[in-house]
Protein backbone atom coordinates (compact mmCIF):
# COMPACT_ATOMS: atom_id res chain seq x y z
CA UNK A 1 0.00 0.00 0.00
CA UNK A 2 1.32 3.44 -0.90
CA UNK A 3 2.26 5.74 1.95
CA UNK A 4 0.28 8.98 1.77
CA UNK A 5 2.20 12.25 2.06
CA UNK A 6 0.53 15.65 2.08
CA UNK A 7 3.39 17.34 0.19
CA UNK A 8 6.43 16.04 -1.68
CA UNK A 9 9.28 18.48 -2.28
CA UNK A 10 11.80 17.49 -4.96
CA UNK A 11 15.25 19.05 -4.52
CA UNK A 12 17.15 19.69 -1.26
CA UNK A 13 18.76 23.01 -2.09
CA UNK A 14 18.03 26.15 -0.04
CA UNK A 15 14.53 26.69 -1.50
CA UNK A 16 13.52 23.06 -0.95
CA UNK A 17 14.91 22.91 2.58
CA UNK A 18 13.14 26.11 3.64
CA UNK A 19 9.83 25.01 2.11
CA UNK A 20 9.94 21.51 3.57
CA UNK A 21 10.94 22.84 6.98
CA UNK A 22 8.09 25.35 6.96
CA UNK A 23 5.52 22.71 6.06
CA UNK A 24 6.74 20.23 8.66
CA UNK A 25 6.86 22.94 11.34
CA UNK A 26 3.23 23.71 10.51
CA UNK A 27 2.30 20.06 11.05
CA UNK A 28 2.04 19.06 7.39
CA UNK A 29 3.58 15.66 6.56
CA UNK A 30 6.29 16.29 3.97
CA UNK A 31 8.83 14.17 2.11
CA UNK A 32 11.93 15.73 0.54
CA UNK A 33 13.29 13.79 -2.44
CA UNK A 34 16.91 14.46 -3.43
CA UNK A 35 19.00 12.59 -6.02
CA UNK A 36 22.32 13.57 -4.41
CA UNK A 37 23.83 11.67 -1.47
CA UNK A 38 23.29 13.07 2.01
CA UNK A 39 25.98 15.70 2.18
CA UNK A 40 26.15 19.47 2.03
CA UNK A 41 28.35 20.42 -0.93
CA UNK A 42 30.86 23.28 -0.73
CA UNK A 43 30.68 23.75 -4.50
CA UNK A 44 27.68 26.09 -4.43
CA UNK A 45 27.77 29.40 -6.29
CA UNK A 46 25.70 31.63 -4.00
CA UNK A 47 27.53 33.75 -1.44
CA UNK A 48 25.23 36.47 -0.13
CA UNK A 49 22.01 36.92 1.79
CA UNK A 50 20.09 40.14 1.24
CA UNK A 51 18.00 42.07 3.73
CA UNK A 52 14.60 40.64 2.76
CA UNK A 53 15.85 37.07 2.95
CA UNK A 54 17.38 37.72 6.36
CA UNK A 55 14.02 39.09 7.50
CA UNK A 56 12.31 35.90 6.33
CA UNK A 57 14.91 33.82 8.15
CA UNK A 58 14.45 35.97 11.26
CA UNK A 59 10.75 35.07 11.19
CA UNK A 60 11.94 31.45 11.58
CA UNK A 61 14.47 32.17 14.34
CA UNK A 62 17.41 31.41 12.02
CA UNK A 63 18.92 34.78 11.17
CA UNK A 64 21.01 35.21 14.32
CA UNK A 65 22.97 31.98 13.76
CA UNK A 66 23.62 32.90 10.13
CA UNK A 67 24.73 36.41 11.09
CA UNK A 68 27.32 34.83 13.42
CA UNK A 69 28.57 32.51 10.67
CA UNK A 70 28.79 35.21 7.98
CA UNK A 71 30.36 38.63 7.59
CA UNK A 72 28.34 41.83 7.16
CA UNK A 73 29.05 44.18 4.27
CA UNK A 74 27.68 47.71 4.54
CA UNK A 75 27.95 48.82 0.93
CA UNK A 76 27.94 47.59 -2.66
CA UNK A 77 30.10 48.93 -5.47
CA UNK A 78 28.80 48.77 -9.03
CA UNK A 79 30.60 49.61 -12.27
CA UNK A 80 33.74 50.59 -10.35
CA UNK A 81 32.37 54.02 -9.36
CA UNK A 82 28.87 53.71 -7.91
CA UNK A 83 28.88 53.00 -4.18
CA UNK A 84 25.54 51.95 -2.71
CA UNK A 85 25.40 52.35 1.04
CA UNK A 86 23.13 49.84 2.76
CA UNK A 87 23.19 51.41 6.21
CA UNK A 88 20.10 53.46 5.43
CA UNK A 89 17.97 50.43 4.43
CA UNK A 90 14.67 50.45 6.37
CA UNK A 91 15.43 47.01 7.76
CA UNK A 92 16.88 45.42 10.87
CA UNK A 93 19.37 43.91 8.40
CA UNK A 94 20.77 47.05 6.82
CA UNK A 95 23.67 45.21 5.23
CA UNK A 96 24.53 42.35 2.92
CA UNK A 97 25.62 39.12 4.62
CA UNK A 98 28.53 37.35 2.93
CA UNK A 99 28.06 33.66 3.65
CA UNK A 100 28.53 30.54 1.49
CA UNK A 101 25.40 28.73 0.40
CA UNK A 102 26.42 25.57 2.21
CA UNK A 103 26.29 27.39 5.56
CA UNK A 104 22.72 28.43 4.80
CA UNK A 105 21.85 24.86 3.80
CA UNK A 106 23.28 23.49 7.07
CA UNK A 107 21.00 25.70 9.14
CA UNK A 108 17.94 24.98 6.99
CA UNK A 109 18.58 21.24 6.96
CA UNK A 110 18.96 21.10 10.73
CA UNK A 111 15.63 22.88 11.12
CA UNK A 112 13.93 20.56 8.60
CA UNK A 113 15.22 17.46 10.40
CA UNK A 114 14.07 18.77 13.78
CA UNK A 115 10.63 19.58 12.32
CA UNK A 116 10.20 16.00 11.10
CA UNK A 117 10.80 16.18 7.34
CA UNK A 118 11.26 12.72 5.83
CA UNK A 119 14.39 12.79 3.64
CA UNK A 120 14.88 10.45 0.67
CA UNK A 121 18.45 10.96 -0.55
CA UNK A 122 19.89 9.23 -3.61
CA UNK A 123 16.36 9.10 -4.94
CA UNK A 124 15.57 10.37 -8.41
CA UNK A 125 12.19 11.38 -9.80
CA UNK A 126 11.35 9.30 -12.89
CA UNK A 127 7.69 10.13 -13.45
CA UNK A 128 4.77 12.20 -12.25
CA UNK A 129 1.03 12.04 -12.84
CA UNK A 130 -1.68 14.11 -11.21
CA UNK A 131 -5.43 13.74 -10.86
CA UNK A 132 -8.24 15.53 -9.07
CA UNK A 133 -7.23 14.16 -5.67
CA UNK A 134 -3.45 14.29 -5.71
CA UNK A 135 -0.15 13.53 -7.39
CA UNK A 136 1.55 10.18 -7.94
CA UNK A 137 5.34 10.36 -8.07
CA UNK A 138 7.56 7.60 -9.44
CA UNK A 139 11.12 7.51 -8.09
CA UNK A 140 14.22 5.32 -8.38
CA UNK A 141 16.51 4.77 -5.43
CA UNK A 142 20.31 4.39 -5.44
CA UNK A 143 20.02 0.60 -5.74
CA UNK A 144 17.77 0.92 -8.77
CA UNK A 145 14.56 0.03 -6.96
CA UNK A 146 11.37 1.74 -8.10
CA UNK A 147 9.01 3.36 -5.58
CA UNK A 148 5.69 5.12 -5.85
CA UNK A 149 4.80 8.06 -3.60
CA UNK A 150 1.48 9.82 -3.31
CA UNK A 151 0.88 13.40 -2.21
CA UNK A 152 -1.74 16.10 -2.26
CA UNK A 153 0.79 18.51 -3.82
CA UNK A 154 4.30 18.41 -5.26
CA UNK A 155 6.84 21.25 -5.39
CA UNK A 156 9.84 21.15 -7.69
CA UNK A 157 12.85 22.91 -6.21
CA UNK A 158 15.25 20.78 -8.23
CA UNK A 159 17.22 23.42 -10.06
CA UNK A 160 17.74 24.62 -13.59
CA UNK A 161 17.45 21.13 -15.09
CA UNK A 162 14.28 20.41 -13.12
CA UNK A 163 12.82 16.93 -13.61
CA UNK A 164 9.57 18.19 -12.13
CA UNK A 165 9.30 21.00 -14.68
CA UNK A 166 10.01 18.56 -17.47
CA UNK A 167 7.44 16.07 -16.12
CA UNK A 168 4.63 18.64 -16.21
CA UNK A 169 5.59 19.75 -19.72
CA UNK A 170 6.60 23.34 -19.00
CA UNK A 171 9.12 24.99 -21.32
CA UNK A 172 12.02 27.03 -19.94
CA UNK A 173 12.46 29.80 -22.48
CA UNK A 174 15.50 32.05 -22.47
CA UNK A 175 19.11 31.99 -23.54
CA UNK A 176 22.71 31.85 -22.34
CA UNK A 177 24.00 35.29 -21.40
CA UNK A 178 27.58 34.42 -20.49
CA UNK A 179 29.45 31.36 -21.71
CA UNK A 180 32.55 29.73 -20.27
CA UNK A 181 32.45 31.29 -16.82
CA UNK A 182 35.24 29.82 -14.69
CA UNK A 183 34.84 28.85 -11.05
CA UNK A 184 37.65 28.01 -8.69
CA UNK A 185 38.20 27.59 -4.96
CA UNK A 186 41.71 28.77 -4.17
CA UNK A 187 44.00 29.97 -1.42
CA UNK A 188 45.41 33.49 -1.72
CA UNK A 189 48.88 34.67 -0.78
CA UNK A 190 47.57 38.26 -0.53
CA UNK A 191 44.36 39.10 1.30
CA UNK A 192 42.03 41.37 -0.74
CA UNK A 193 41.33 44.80 0.69
CA UNK A 194 37.56 44.33 0.53
CA UNK A 195 35.30 41.55 1.79
CA UNK A 196 33.88 41.18 -1.72
CA UNK A 197 36.16 42.03 -4.64
CA UNK A 198 34.50 42.55 -8.01
CA UNK A 199 35.39 44.44 -11.17
CA UNK A 200 35.18 44.36 -14.95
CA UNK A 201 37.84 45.67 -17.30
CA UNK A 202 37.84 45.31 -21.06
CA UNK A 203 36.79 41.75 -21.88
CA UNK A 204 37.28 40.42 -18.35
CA UNK A 205 35.17 40.18 -15.20
CA UNK A 206 36.12 38.67 -11.84
CA UNK A 207 34.56 38.23 -8.40
CA UNK A 208 36.28 37.06 -5.19
CA UNK A 209 34.53 36.04 -1.97
CA UNK A 210 35.82 34.26 1.15
CA UNK A 211 34.54 30.90 2.39
CA UNK A 212 35.84 31.63 5.87
CA UNK A 213 38.05 28.53 5.93
CA UNK A 214 41.10 30.00 4.23
CA UNK A 215 39.77 29.51 0.71
CA UNK A 216 38.21 32.03 -1.64
CA UNK A 217 35.71 31.44 -4.42
CA UNK A 218 36.67 32.95 -7.78
CA UNK A 219 34.02 33.56 -10.43
CA UNK A 220 35.58 34.98 -13.59
CA UNK A 221 34.85 35.41 -17.27
CA UNK A 222 36.92 36.39 -20.29
CA UNK A 223 34.67 37.41 -23.16
CA UNK A 224 37.53 36.75 -25.59
CA UNK A 225 37.72 33.09 -24.56
CA UNK A 226 34.46 31.40 -25.50
CA UNK A 227 34.94 27.64 -25.11
CA UNK A 228 32.61 24.74 -24.22
CA UNK A 229 31.97 23.94 -20.55
CA UNK A 230 33.81 20.64 -21.13
CA UNK A 231 37.08 22.39 -22.04
CA UNK A 232 39.78 21.59 -19.42
CA UNK A 233 40.47 24.40 -16.96
CA UNK A 234 43.80 25.11 -15.29
CA UNK A 235 44.78 27.50 -12.51
CA UNK A 236 46.88 29.58 -14.93
CA UNK A 237 43.74 30.51 -16.89
CA UNK A 238 41.91 31.48 -13.69
CA UNK A 239 44.84 33.66 -12.63
CA UNK A 240 45.09 35.29 -16.05
CA UNK A 241 41.44 36.38 -16.28
CA UNK A 242 41.56 37.58 -12.67
CA UNK A 243 44.60 39.74 -13.46
CA UNK A 244 42.82 41.17 -16.49
CA UNK A 245 39.78 42.14 -14.41
CA UNK A 246 41.28 43.02 -11.03
CA UNK A 247 44.84 43.98 -11.92
CA UNK A 248 46.40 41.13 -9.92
CA UNK A 249 45.72 37.51 -9.02
CA UNK A 250 46.44 37.82 -5.25
CA UNK A 251 48.92 34.92 -5.43
CA UNK A 252 46.31 32.21 -6.09
CA UNK A 253 47.46 28.69 -5.28
CA UNK A 254 46.30 25.28 -4.05
CA UNK A 255 43.04 25.13 -6.03
CA UNK A 256 40.82 22.44 -4.49
CA UNK A 257 38.20 22.64 -7.24
CA UNK A 258 37.80 24.25 -10.67
CA UNK A 259 35.03 24.15 -13.25
CA UNK A 260 33.32 26.00 -16.10
CA UNK A 261 29.66 26.84 -16.48
CA UNK A 262 27.42 29.06 -18.56
CA UNK A 263 25.00 31.60 -17.12
CA UNK A 264 21.46 31.59 -18.48
CA UNK A 265 18.45 33.87 -18.25
CA UNK A 266 15.32 31.72 -18.22
CA UNK A 267 11.88 31.72 -16.62
CA UNK A 268 9.06 29.20 -16.71
CA UNK A 269 5.82 30.72 -18.06
CA UNK A 270 3.91 29.31 -15.08
CA UNK A 271 4.97 28.44 -11.56
CA UNK A 272 1.98 26.13 -11.14
CA UNK A 273 0.36 23.39 -13.19
CA UNK A 274 -2.54 21.85 -11.29
CA UNK A 275 -1.21 20.40 -8.05
CA UNK A 276 2.45 20.87 -8.98
CA UNK A 277 4.49 24.01 -8.24
CA UNK A 278 7.97 25.26 -9.10
CA UNK A 279 10.24 27.42 -6.94
CA UNK A 280 13.83 28.65 -7.05
CA UNK A 281 16.03 27.75 -10.02
CA UNK A 282 13.41 25.31 -11.30
CA UNK A 283 11.24 28.36 -11.98
CA UNK A 284 13.83 31.01 -12.93
CA UNK A 285 17.56 31.37 -13.47
CA UNK A 286 19.59 34.48 -14.16
CA UNK A 287 23.10 35.86 -14.03
CA UNK A 288 24.94 35.99 -10.67
CA UNK A 289 25.02 39.81 -10.81
CA UNK A 290 23.57 41.30 -7.64
CA UNK A 291 23.63 37.97 -5.80
CA UNK A 292 19.87 37.51 -6.16
CA UNK A 293 19.57 33.82 -7.14
CA UNK A 294 19.44 31.99 -3.83
CA UNK A 295 17.60 34.91 -2.25
CA UNK A 296 14.79 34.88 -4.81
CA UNK A 297 14.36 31.13 -4.40
CA UNK A 298 14.15 31.36 -0.61
CA UNK A 299 11.57 34.11 -0.93
CA UNK A 300 9.57 31.96 -3.37
CA UNK A 301 9.41 29.26 -0.73
CA UNK A 302 8.46 31.70 2.03
CA UNK A 303 5.54 32.85 -0.14
CA UNK A 304 4.32 29.35 -1.02
CA UNK A 305 4.81 27.42 2.22
CA UNK A 306 2.20 29.10 4.40
CA UNK A 307 -0.36 28.96 1.58
CA UNK A 308 0.17 25.23 1.04
CA UNK A 309 -0.05 24.59 4.78
CA UNK A 310 -3.29 26.57 5.07
CA UNK A 311 -4.91 24.74 2.15
CA UNK A 312 -3.73 21.24 3.15
CA UNK A 313 -5.00 21.75 6.70
CA UNK A 314 -8.36 23.09 5.52
CA UNK A 315 -7.93 26.67 6.77
CA UNK A 316 -8.03 28.28 3.30
CA UNK A 317 -9.75 27.79 -0.01
CA UNK A 318 -7.50 26.10 -2.63
CA UNK A 319 -7.92 29.25 -4.74
CA UNK A 320 -5.36 30.87 -2.41
CA UNK A 321 -2.68 28.86 -4.21
CA UNK A 322 -3.30 30.83 -7.41
CA UNK A 323 -1.77 33.87 -5.71
CA UNK A 324 1.66 32.22 -5.75
CA UNK A 325 1.90 32.68 -9.52
CA UNK A 326 0.37 36.16 -9.39
CA UNK A 327 2.83 37.34 -6.73
CA UNK A 328 6.10 35.57 -7.45
CA UNK A 329 6.23 35.37 -11.26
CA UNK A 330 6.49 39.19 -11.64
CA UNK A 331 9.26 39.23 -9.02
CA UNK A 332 11.19 36.58 -10.94
CA UNK A 333 10.80 38.62 -14.10
CA UNK A 334 12.04 41.76 -12.35
CA UNK A 335 15.11 39.91 -11.04
CA UNK A 336 15.92 38.70 -14.55
CA UNK A 337 15.79 42.31 -15.77
CA UNK A 338 17.89 43.76 -12.96
CA UNK A 339 20.58 41.07 -12.85
CA UNK A 340 20.82 41.04 -16.64
CA UNK A 341 21.06 44.82 -16.73
CA UNK A 342 23.85 44.87 -14.16
CA UNK A 343 25.99 42.33 -16.00
CA UNK A 344 25.46 43.99 -19.40
CA UNK A 345 26.42 47.39 -18.06
CA UNK A 346 29.38 45.95 -16.15
CA UNK A 347 30.69 44.43 -19.37
CA UNK A 348 29.91 47.46 -21.54
CA UNK A 349 32.44 47.89 -24.31
CA UNK A 350 30.91 49.90 -27.15
CA UNK A 351 30.97 53.71 -26.82
CA UNK A 352 27.20 54.07 -26.57
CA UNK A 353 26.92 51.40 -23.82
CA UNK A 354 29.79 53.00 -21.92
CA UNK A 355 28.03 56.37 -22.19
CA UNK A 356 24.78 54.78 -20.96
CA UNK A 357 26.55 53.26 -17.97
CA UNK A 358 28.18 56.57 -17.08
CA UNK A 359 24.84 58.39 -17.34
CA UNK A 360 23.06 55.77 -15.22
CA UNK A 361 25.79 55.84 -12.59
CA UNK A 362 25.58 59.62 -12.35
CA UNK A 363 21.78 59.49 -12.19
CA UNK A 364 21.70 56.92 -9.37
CA UNK A 365 24.46 58.73 -7.52
CA UNK A 366 22.47 61.98 -7.43
CA UNK A 367 18.80 60.95 -7.43
CA UNK A 368 17.88 59.45 -4.08
CA UNK A 369 14.45 57.97 -4.94
CA UNK A 370 15.85 56.16 -7.99
CA UNK A 371 18.76 54.80 -5.97
CA UNK A 372 16.38 53.60 -3.24
CA UNK A 373 14.20 51.82 -5.82
CA UNK A 374 17.26 50.11 -7.28
CA UNK A 375 18.47 49.03 -3.85
CA UNK A 376 14.97 47.88 -2.90
CA UNK A 377 14.88 45.63 -5.94
CA UNK A 378 18.29 44.07 -5.36
CA UNK A 379 17.77 43.53 -1.62
CA UNK A 380 14.17 42.38 -2.03
CA UNK A 381 12.68 44.85 0.43
CA UNK A 382 11.17 46.93 -2.37
CA UNK A 383 8.98 44.20 -3.88
CA UNK A 384 5.25 44.43 -3.26
CA UNK A 385 2.41 42.15 -4.31
CA UNK A 386 -0.76 43.01 -6.25
CA UNK A 387 -3.72 44.16 -4.16
CA UNK A 388 -7.46 43.92 -4.93
CA UNK A 389 -9.17 47.01 -6.29
CA UNK A 390 -10.23 49.31 -3.46
CA UNK A 391 -7.87 47.73 -0.91
CA UNK A 392 -5.99 49.81 1.64
CA UNK A 393 -2.77 51.37 0.31
CA UNK A 394 -0.67 49.08 2.52
CA UNK A 395 -2.15 45.83 1.20
CA UNK A 396 0.52 43.72 -0.48
CA UNK A 397 3.45 45.70 0.94
CA UNK A 398 6.28 44.28 3.02
CA UNK A 399 6.04 45.10 6.70
CA UNK A 400 9.35 46.00 8.37
CA UNK A 401 10.22 44.62 11.79
CA UNK A 402 8.09 47.13 13.68
CA UNK A 403 8.11 47.44 17.45
CA UNK A 404 5.14 45.97 19.28
CA UNK A 405 4.26 46.20 22.94
CA UNK A 406 6.52 43.61 24.55
CA UNK A 407 8.41 42.57 21.44
CA UNK A 408 8.81 42.95 17.71
CA UNK A 409 6.86 41.79 14.68
CA UNK A 410 9.22 39.16 13.28
CA UNK A 411 9.37 37.39 16.63
CA UNK A 412 5.57 37.30 16.64
CA UNK A 413 5.58 35.81 13.11
CA UNK A 414 7.52 32.77 14.28
CA UNK A 415 5.47 29.61 14.05
CA UNK A 416 4.03 30.53 10.66
CA UNK A 417 1.24 32.65 12.12
CA UNK A 418 -0.62 35.70 10.94
CA UNK A 419 -0.12 38.70 13.20
CA UNK A 420 -2.87 41.23 13.82
CA UNK A 421 -1.50 44.59 14.92
CA UNK A 422 -4.36 46.51 16.48
CA UNK A 423 -4.49 49.96 18.07
CA UNK A 424 -6.61 48.64 20.93
CA UNK A 425 -6.72 45.36 22.88
CA UNK A 426 -8.43 42.73 20.75
CA UNK A 427 -9.38 39.11 21.41
CA UNK A 428 -9.70 37.06 18.23
CA UNK A 429 -12.66 34.70 18.07
CA UNK A 430 -12.41 31.54 15.97
CA UNK A 431 -8.73 31.61 14.99
CA UNK A 432 -6.45 29.65 17.30
CA UNK A 433 -3.22 30.94 18.77
CA UNK A 434 -1.31 28.59 16.47
CA UNK A 435 -2.59 30.55 13.46
CA UNK A 436 -2.98 34.12 14.75
CA UNK A 437 -1.00 36.27 17.15
CA UNK A 438 -2.37 39.62 18.29
CA UNK A 439 -0.15 42.56 19.15
CA UNK A 440 -0.42 46.30 19.72
CA UNK A 441 1.71 49.07 18.30
CA UNK A 442 4.44 50.27 20.63
CA UNK A 443 3.75 53.72 19.16
CA UNK A 444 0.58 55.81 18.92
CA UNK A 445 -0.23 54.51 15.46
CA UNK A 446 -3.94 53.78 14.93
CA UNK A 447 -3.95 51.69 11.75
CA UNK A 448 -5.12 48.08 12.13
CA UNK A 449 -2.91 45.73 10.08
CA UNK A 450 -3.21 42.00 9.47
CA UNK A 451 0.24 40.67 8.54
CA UNK A 452 0.57 37.43 6.59
CA UNK A 453 3.01 34.72 7.78
CA UNK A 454 5.49 35.87 5.10
CA UNK A 455 5.53 39.43 6.43
CA UNK A 456 3.29 41.14 3.85
CA UNK A 457 0.06 43.01 4.54
CA UNK A 458 -3.07 40.92 3.99
CA UNK A 459 -5.49 43.65 5.11
CA UNK A 460 -5.34 47.07 6.73
CA UNK A 461 -7.70 49.82 7.81
CA UNK A 462 -7.37 53.26 9.34
CA UNK A 463 -10.89 53.23 10.77
CA UNK A 464 -11.79 49.58 11.42
CA UNK A 465 -13.96 48.60 14.39
CA UNK A 466 -14.09 45.20 16.04
CA UNK A 467 -16.58 43.79 13.56
CA UNK A 468 -14.45 44.81 10.57
CA UNK A 469 -11.34 43.30 12.13
CA UNK A 470 -13.25 40.10 12.89
CA UNK A 471 -14.38 39.88 9.27
CA UNK A 472 -10.83 40.40 7.99
CA UNK A 473 -9.47 37.71 10.29
CA UNK A 474 -12.19 35.28 9.21
CA UNK A 475 -11.53 36.00 5.53
CA UNK A 476 -7.74 35.63 5.63
CA UNK A 477 -6.87 33.42 8.60
CA UNK A 478 -9.87 31.08 8.44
Amino acid sequence: MQKQHSVIVVGAGPAGLLLAGDLAAAGVPVTLVEKRPHRISNLSRAFVLHARTLEQLDARGLADDLEKAGRALGSLRLFGRLSIELGTLPSRYNHLLVIPQYEVEKVLERRAVEAGVEFCHETELTGLAQDADGVTVEVRTAGGAARTLRAAYVVGTDGMRSSVREAIGLPFPGHSVIRSVVLADVRLAEEPENLLTVNAAGDAFAFLAPFGDGYHRVIAWNRARDVPDSEPLGLDEVKEVTRLALGRDFGMHDARWMSRFHSDERQAPAYRVGRVFLAGDAAHVHTPAGGQGMNTGLQDSANLSWKLAAVVQGHADPALLDSYQAERHPVGKAVLRSSGGIVRLAMAKRPWTLALRAALTTFLDHVGPARRRAVGGITGIGHRYPAPRGAHRLTGTRVPDVALEGGRLYEALRGGRFVLIAPEPYAAAGAGEDRLAVGRWASERRTAVLVRPDGYVAWASDTADGAAIEAAVAAHVG
